[in-house]
């Protein structure tokens, strides 16, 4: 089992995007943060799936974590 770190961003039009550090390429956007990241869930799966019927290796989660800073405003 392997646990890969996504990073959720809000869009400017409401939506939400989600991408993975550790494999370029793998982002998906949807209306909402939950369905994003259900989404992401089954394109990390495929994008897995795709790298092993092209040979490729699969790269071992080097994300560990992530993090929100909260700063007072500027």
């Amino acid at each position: 089992m392997s646990s890969y770190a996504v990073v959720v961003e809000r869009a400017e039009d409401g939506g939400f995007g989600v991408w993975c550090p550790d494999l370029p390429g793998c982002v998906v956007v949807a209306d909402t943060e939950a369905q994003a990241l259900a989404e992401m869930r089954t394109a990390i799966e495929l994008h897995l799936a795709g790298m092993r019927e092209d040979g490729l290796p699969i790269p071992h989660p080097a994300t560990v974590s992530a993090a929100v800073i909260t700063l007072d405003a500027a």
